[in-house]
């Protein structure tokens, strides 16, 4: 129990300066950063396939996409997460220009039927946004575990989806996280100083 606790806030304390240092970074040095993970996602071959993918709609400093999502392949599909009402995450298929509306944490989501959204398991791979990450590719998120619970399924089969945390490369750790039990691995990582996998 107490060494629960003192995990728990050491989290805490850990998200706080990741939050703080990523909400300081300039536009520039976003746009800089988002062009060049889009390049590096493009090289790959395995990203190639034709497929639903997985994004989502950057805030806080995150990582924006935009460069990402311009550089799909023929017969890609973006999507980006839908908080549900019973708090699960779905992907909506979403263009420039379709209409969007405000979740309940203020992030944008595609205006669409929930039965006109997709499962994660549906998904060939996923953008995972992320606070830091660790050498074995544990992430450290918002803390309010969606991502860990969409895809939950993964701690017990290989991908598909693969999931890739997109983020800038200040956000790695040297030392390990103290992972838990529900925390889903990470398959790769990618920063502006490019694609790593990670072994399992």
């Amino acid at each position: 129990m107490v060494e629960g606790l003192f995990l728990s806030a050491a989290r805490r304390q850990l998200r706080q300066a990741f939050r703080r240092r990523r909400a300081a970074l300039g536009p520039g040095e976003r746009l800089e950063a988002a062009a060049e993970v889009a390049r590096h996602l493009g090289e790959r071959p395995e990203l190639r396939q034709p497929g639903h993918v997985g994004g989502y709609w950057a805030i806080g400093g995150e990582l924006p996409l935009h460069a990402v999502q311009l550089r799909l392949p023929p017969g890609q599909v973006w999507c980006l997460p839908t908080v549900q009402d019973d708090g699960g995450l779905r992907f909506a298929p979403w263009r420039p220009g379709d209409p969007l509306r405000p979740n309940r944490f203020g992030i944008p989501e595609p205006v669409l039927e929930p039965a006109s959204t997709l499962a994660a398991a549906d998904l060939a791979w996923v953008l995972v946004p992320l606070l830091a990450f660790d050498p074995a590719g544990y992430r450290l998120g918002m803390g309010a575990g969606y991502y860990d619970r969409a895809f939950a399924f993964r701690l017990e089969r290989s991908a598909p989806p693969l999931l890739i945390g997109v983020g800038y490369d200040w956000q790695a750790l040297e030392e390990p996280l103290e992972a838990e039990p529900w925390d889903v691995p990470l398959d790769a990582v990618c920063t502006q100083r490019g694609f790593r996998r990670f072994g399992r």
